[in-house]
């Protein structure tokens, strides 16, 4: 489903709007685009880890299609997470995987902006919390940095397989082309 491409592309205001459409909000503290879906369009934004206010933002890998939400929800609301995080308990070298992938995460973040009292984001390295932020750092980063990340991939269809999940439409207008985003991540 994921192409290879991890490396991160300066954001142009065409894919702010296209992001802003997959949102239906404007989006805030874009710094690049992460990760560009099959159809071509972005799928994952890096965010500042301090929103335009000023105040801390910690996610930095912010999943914007609102397919891909939309499938990583329904992993979400089928108790994936829970059994995630149970496995933890019993595997060591998964928690040493997943220790490593919020490391991963924290390095990257801290590239840009060190957050007081180093915040995590999806849950790690306890836990497994948002599904949404784990997919996004795996889509960012590339296979085998967040195992979990990977795991719900591999679990899901390729959003992008059916096109473009925003419609073309002028500037300001928002709409999504058969989709129901049930949740999309905050």
């Amino acid at each position: 489903m994921r192409e290879e491409n991890v490396v991160s592309t300066a954001v142009t205001a065409a894919e702010v709007e296209i992001v802003g459409r997959q949102l239906s909000r404007e989006p805030r503290g874009v710094l690049a685009v992460a990760h560009h879906c099959s159809c071509g369009l972005p799928d994952v934004v890096e965010t500042a880890p301090r929103l335009p206010d000023g105040s801390p933002f910690p996610t930095l890998y912010y999943l914007t299609c609102p397919r891909a939400a939309a499938a990583v929800s329904r992993l979400e609301s089928a108790g994936v997470m829970r059994e995630m995080t149970a496995r933890l308990a019993h595997d060591p070298e998964l928690a040493a995987d997943y220790a490593a992938a919020h490391r991963d995460y924290l390095a990257r973040r801290d590239a840009h902006d060190v957050l007081p009292g180093a915040p995590s984001a999806g849950g790690m390295p306890e836990r497994v919390k948002c599904l949404h932020v784990l997919v996004a750092h795996s889509l960012a980063a590339g296979p085998g940095v967040n195992p979990f990340g990977d795991e719900a991939l591999a679990a899901v269809d390729d959003w992008g397989q059916r096109g473009p999940c925003v419609a073309a439409g002028p500037v300001g207008t928002v709409g999504t082309v058969g989709t129901t985003t049930g949740e999309v991540p905050a």
